[in-house]
């Protein structure tokens, strides 16, 4: 078996999702498919004796929908130009459609006050009162700034299938076309002893609406990936090669395994190896969580993305791109934000049915209250009402928005959450066992207690104290920089120190001239 994910355009409620996933567990060869309509990602367990990745994107374009799959290469670049292009370009577009539609039914708004109070607003022009002028304004919002609903709806009903998009189609639509026929013959409804009142204003605002909370949604789907390119940014761009003798700066992309790579003090690893050759100290807080610099000499392990404190020192990498620790730990996170907790497979159960149930209430809502009112006005209106207000994408989005959060916020902190079960069922955890001590900290050692050995400090600890910071402010070990906070604390002055030098794993040295 083998495990790809693919990353999925054209999803605009909870209901598409299930339609993917419905679509691409058809196809022979698939053992399973989970798709997060937060992240608009797809994971995909298939068979390649079977099945390949051509078969289960051409099955995701004949739901009306489309797919590509993210390269291995790509992975610790983030989301990829193409996809920043395409979300900017998506935002900017619905942006322009809010704003139009946002000032029209304002003015629809406004026009209409006179017919929703029943008084007489002399402040209201009486142009805007006027169905022909309020059928002009609508328009273009109906069926410039709701094009995506008829689209997406259009690919639903091809596909046999209802969505969220089918919805507001189907309500905005009705209320625009009954606003029509009494623009279109008011002497109809005069006839009838009827008041020809038109509801534009009702689809405008409710497609302004939808498309405001689709930008904010929009914004959201951005954000949830900030902790993965913050992980990724711990990683080096570039890596120093030893080649024929000459130090050679590289891309971290060009390192292969067997290369010699020289890593000097201050500087990060670029990727995993072993040390053939130097000394240093490592902080590798950033994987261990521990605060204190670990000593490395040859044959010694070091991870990508640590940080080198003290020496310079040659290893040789042994996992480069999607295999070091730190692209294994974007994996982690990447299929956790992917995953699913068990709430979300109850929500997207019932949001696969929801739709067509709605649309079967909305059906009913409407010969009931025709039949008890005669009023096809008051039964048009709370038809339209059930379809817009029975949106399940709050239902659909909230828990993997919440999912993606979660494990992302986990992630910048250092806690790694292994999937959306785990991160549902860790309210439940009544006792936590660490294994060691020193890895939940602050990551910054302090000097809690200041004692001398046998009285040798002869009443004058601060002198002591004064000694100590003094030679070690020239040292970057986190042991050290305790010791000069404390110090400072103390409010003791520092002496100045000559010939300072780090000997790795055992101290410092230095002379003082007393």
């Amino acid at each position: 078996m083998e495990n790809t994910t693919l990353k999925l355009r054209g999803m605009s409620c909870a209901s598409c999702a299930s339609s993917i996933e419905d679509a691409i567990n058809s196809v022979p060869g698939v053992n399973e498919c989970i798709v997060n309509f937060g992240a608009e990602q797809a994971t995909v367990k298939y068979d390649p004796r079977r099945t390949d990745l051509e078969a289960i994107q051409e099955a995701v374009d004949a739901a009306g929908y489309s797919a590509y799959p993210l390269q291995e290469q790509n992975l610790m670049a983030g989301e990829d130009d193409a996809e920043k292009r395409h979300r900017l370009r998506e935002s900017r577009d619905l942006m322009r459609k809010v704003v139009a539609g946002g000032i029209i039914s304002t003015v629809l708004v406004i026009g209409s006050l006179p017919m929703m109070t029943g008084l007489h607003l002399p402040f209201i022009p009486v142009w805007l009162h006027n169905p022909w002028i309020q059928l002009i304004l609508t328009t273009p919002v109906q069926f410039w700034c709701g094009y995506s609903f008829y689209i997406n709806g259009w690919k639903a009903l091809k596909r046999h299938a209802a969505t969220m998009d089918t919805l507001i189609a189907l309500g905005t639509s009705a209320a625009y076309f009954y606003s029509l026929f009494p623009t279109l013959f008011p002497s109809f409804f005069i006839n009838q002893g009827l008041t020809p009142d038109v509801y534009y204003e009702t689809a405008a605002v409710v497609i302004t609406l939808i498309l405001l909370g689709r930008l904010f949604e929009n914004r959201a789907k951005g954000q949830t990936s900030e902790a993965i390119r913050k992980l990724i940014g711990l990683q080096a761009k570039t890596a120093r090669l030893i080649r024929n003798g000459r130090e050679v700066d590289v891309p971290i992309e060009e390192v292969i395994i067997g290369d010699v790579i020289l890593v000097r003090p201050g500087e990060k690893i670029p990727v995993d190896g072993e040390v053939i050759e130097g000394a240093s100290t490592i902080d590798e807080g950033m994987v261990t969580g521990e605060s204190v610099p670990v000593k490395k000499q040859p044959g010694d392990e070091v991870i990508g993305a640590t940080i080198n404190k003290t020496g310079s020192f040659k290893f040789r990498a042994t996992r480069v791109g999607s295999d070091t620790v730190l692209a294994q730990i974007v994996q982690l996170v990447q299929q956790a934000q992917g995953s699913k907790a068990p709430i979300q497979r109850l929500a997207d159960q019932v949001t696969g049915w929801f739709v067509p149930a709605v649309i079967a209430i909305a059906l009913l809502t409407f010969i009931i209250w025709f039949n008890f009112t005669g009023n096809v006005t008051l039964a048009l209106i709370t038809t339209v009402g059930v379809l817009i207000i029975a949106c399940p994408c709050a239902l659909g989005l909230a828990t993997p928005t919440s999912v993606m959060v979660g494990t992302g916020k986990g992630a910048e902190n250092g806690i790694l959450i292994k999937g959306a079960e785990s991160l549902e069922l860790a309210h439940k955890i009544q006792t936590i066992v660490l294994d060691k001590t020193g890895t939940i900290t602050q990551g910054k050692p302090t000097v809690t207690d200041f004692v001398t050995v046998n009285g040798t400090a002869n009443g004058n600890e601060m002198r002591l104290v004064q000694l100590t910071a003094s030679v070690e402010r020239n040292s970057e070990h986190p042991l050290a920089e305790a010791v000069v906070r404390y110090a400072q604390s103390q409010e003791v002055a520092l002496a100045d120190v000559r010939e300072f030098e780090a000997i790795t794993g055992s101290g410092v040295c230095t002379r003082y001239s007393f």
